[in-house]
């Protein structure tokens, strides 16, 4: 019984690390604008960081797709709101993981 259960730990283990990080490139918005604020310009970072001030959740929008970030990315890309974006991280289930993000260069 005990091999079967280091067999079933270790597919646990793969099956838990196998969400693969992925880069996008994008703009972090909110929840209520969306896309609407893909121009990452001045008057938009206000908007964003009213709404998420707000308590409206951060999005990332990438290639005209809304992403839902984690609980965790409001922390994370509260220095981004309104800006352009390179976030390497991982989607699961439409929720992107941010593993690392840094304001995008033009």
């Amino acid at each position: 019984m005990s091999r079967y259960a280091g067999l079933i730990l270790g597919l646990m283990a793969v099956t838990a690390g196998s969400a693969a990080a992925e880069q996008y490139k994008g703009v972090i918005s909110d929840a209520k604008c969306g896309a609407a604020h893909a121009e990452a310009s001045e008057k938009a970072a206000a908007c964003v960081k009213k709404c998420v001030g707000n308590g409206t959740d951060p999005v990332l929008v990438t290639e005209g797709k809304v992403m839902k970030l984690d609980s965790a990315a409001k922390e994370k890309v509260a220095d981004y709101l309104g800006k352009k974006v390179v976030v390497e991280g991982s989607d699961e289930d439409g929720t992107v993981t941010i593993t690392s993000i840094k304001e995008a260069e033009d």
